[in-house]
C-alpha cells in the first residue's frame, strides 16, 4: 500500500505540472487570440479524473485490494506508456497544448509527432491511465466506473474539440468582388 500510495502522489504531481503548463500556454493561445470551447463539460473533467485519483487509494485501502503482480507490473508498464505518450502530445502541441479547448484561428493543425498517426493521441493516453492505474493495485470498481463516465465524457469533449478544430482551421475564402 505504501508503494501505492507513492505512485498516486507521483501522478498528482504529474498533474500538477501539466496544470502549470496549461495555465502557461493558455496564457501563450489568449494573448493571440485563442477561441475557448467546451467550458460546459471541463468541470465534469476535472471532478472525473479528481474522482480516479481519489477513488484508486481509496478502494484499495477500503476494500483491502490485494497487490497481485502478475497484473500490477503490466498495468504499471501501459501506466507509464500512457505517461510517456501525453507528454509526447504535450511537446509536439507546445504553446497549443491546453487542458480546454482552446484554439488559435488561422493555425494549422498538427500532423507530426502522435498527431500522424492519430487525431487524438492524448486521449488514448488519458484512457490507458484511466485503466492502468486503478488496476496496479487491483482498483478494479474504480477503473471500470472511470472507464465508463470517461467514455461518455470523451464522446462529448472529441465533439467538442474537432467542431473547434474544424472552425479555427477552415480555409478563409475572400468575400466577392
Amino acid at each position: 500500500m505504501i508503494w501505492y500510495g507513492l505512485l498516486m502522489a507521483a501522478v498528482a504531481v504529474e498533474r500538477v505540472a501539466e496544470l502549470v503548463v496549461a495555465r502557461r500556454n493558455e496564457r501563450w493561445s489568449t494573448a493571440r487570440g485563442a477561441i475557448v470551447t467546451g467550458q460546459g463539460h471541463y468541470p465534469a473533467m476535472v471532478a472525473l479524473h479528481t474522482g480516479l485519483l481519489v477513488g484508486c487509494p481509496a478502494e484499495v485501502w477500503l476494500a483491502d485490494r490485494p497487490f497481485v503482480p502478475a497484473l500490477a507490473w503490466p498495468m504499471l508498464a501501459a501506466l507509464a506508456g500512457a505517461q510517456a505518450l501525453r507528454w509526447w502530445c504535450i511537446g509536439t502541441l507546445g504553446p497549443r497544448w491546453n487542458t480546454r479547448v482552446m484554439v488559435v484561428p488561422g493555425l494549422p493543425l498538427v500532423t507530426s509527432g502522435p498527431y500522424r498517426l492519430l487525431r487524438h493521441p492524448n486521449y488514448v493516453a488519458v484512457v490507458a491511465e484511466g485503466a492502468a492505474l486503478p488496476l496496479v493495485h487491483t482498483a478494479w470498481v474504480t477503473a471500470a466506473v472511470f472507464t465508463a463516465l470517461n467514455a461518455a465524457l470523451l464522446t462529448v469533449r472529441i465533439r467538442c474539440e474537432n467542431r473547434a478544430l474544424a472552425t479555427a482551421t477552415a480555409p478563409t475564402t475572400p468575400a466577392p468582388a
